[in-house]
């Protein structure tokens, strides 16, 4: 295709996950884009219900009108102890994949400057006046491009920050027996085997017959997929279920890092998503961060100065949250083991509404102290002696 021919845009989306259909969603809500041209650009057609998102929240949102399901309750428990955490003033929210894409397409395909094409981006290559964008049927070019294709090189290549994975496989069922509290949610059961990592049923109940439960796992490597689909199966015999219906399967594997993934920004493109680190370190959860970051993004973009480039993005850096989940991955990296005694220690008596607060980073220092005080001493205090004096080479796990 010759160089005349090639389409250019104002801005590209290179995947169109949750973090790139946020931003340009609030890019149209704004009203400060429309003499902009913008592209999405992904290989997936967005047209499954492929993934589910959770978060707590205590405020309306831009997400309220397409929420699936929500709690005031949920459960916490490992093999020794339950626990009922009242959720107020926060509620626990679901959002299922199929309708966030429907609602921000919809949205999106009002304004005839967006364009979406389901097409597999094969190059990205930036030069000093444009970025170069190639995909298996056609070229683009644009003036600023925002990755949020995930690549998984960079964290494995380096030594100094450890990678963990949140992996799982869910299966929504549909059960005879009414089983299920439909007001609760389980938001970690520990009772199942560790075998030596960090192990955990998460139950998302819709009815008293009707749930989503994944087994997870906090660790460096995948299991087969049978090893999940057993554990559901003991798990849901366990609750009662003799007979069930499968009526949807999902599966996941979200990089927990401190990796510095911003650090691969340049003058004209940005990393996004959990390519640009927005994911949560400590715990995998996407959304909320994608929600904050993709606002600041935007605000960003509309009052930037064309002479600023994309690095200058301030919401970028390292602080006390940061430093709090790079010591609970150096533990889980060398000890995976300890996942379930960390989390329960904060769980057994904590207030529920602070936990999440501060896992939403959202806490003052005094805060974060009777947070953190909960958990076990003596992982933590080795794993800040290590971090700050040992230089954090993570090949070397003791």
């Amino acid at each position: 295709m010759q160089s005349s021919q090639i389409k250019h845009f104002d801005y590209i989306f290179t995947g169109s996950g949750l973090s790139a259909l946020m931003t340009v969603y609030k890019m149209v809500m704004s009203g400060k884009f429309s003499d902009k041209l913008i592209l999405l650009l992904d290989e997936d057609s967005k047209k499954t219900n492929d993934r589910t998102w959770c978060f707590w929240a205590k405020d309306e949102t831009l997400w309220n009108s397409i929420i699936f399901k929500k709690w005031d309750l949920a459960l916490f428990a490992n093999e020794d102890f339950k626990r009922d955490l009242a959720l107020k003033p926060y509620q626990y929210n679901q959002i299922r994949g199929l309708d966030f894409y429907n609602f921000v397409f919809t949205a999106i395909s009002k304004h005839q400057n967006i364009t979406f094409l389901n097409e597999k981006v094969t190059d990205i290559n930036e030069l000093e006046t444009h970025v170069f964008v190639g995909t298996d049927e056609n070229r683009y070019t644009c003036d600023y491009l925002f990755n949020s294709i995930y690549t998984k090189a960079f964290a494995l290549s380096q030594t100094k920050y450890p990678v963990l994975q949140q992996h799982f496989i869910g299966w929504f069922v549909k059960t005879e027996e009414e089983i299920f509290n439909s007001e609760q949610a389980t938001f970690m059961d520990f009772s199942v085997e560790q075998r030596g990592n960090t192990r955990f049923m998460y139950v998302l109940p819709i009815s008293k017959t009707e749930a989503l439960i994944e087994y997870t796992l906090f660790s460096e490597d995948l299991l087969p997929k049978e090893e999940y689909e057993n554990e559901i199966q003991i798990y849901l015999r366990n609750l009662g279920a003799d007979q069930y219906q499968i009526i949807e399967k999902e599966q996941g594997s979200i990089p927990m890092t401190c990796f510095p993934f911003w650090k691969k920004n340049t003058k004209r493109v940005l990393n996004i998503g959990t390519a640009g680190g927005w994911t949560k370190a400590s715990t995998g959860y996407t959304f909320k961060n994608s929600d904050k970051k993709s606002s600041k993004l935007v605000d960003f973009l509309i009052d930037r100065s064309p002479s600023i480039p994309l690095t200058m993005t301030m919401f970028y850096k390292k602080n006390k949250f940061w430093f709090y989940d790079l010591l609970l991955l150096d533990i889980l990296y060398r000890h995976n083991e300890l996942g379930s005694a960390i989390f329960s220690s904060m769980f057994k008596k904590g207030n529920p509404a602070l936990i999440f607060k501060f896992l939403d980073e959202e806490t003052s220092l005094p805060q974060d102290v009777k947070v953190i005080l909960k958990c076990p001493k003596m992982p933590f205090i080795k794993a800040l002696f290590r971090v700050i004096f040992l230089s954090n080479n993570f090949n070397k796990k003791q």
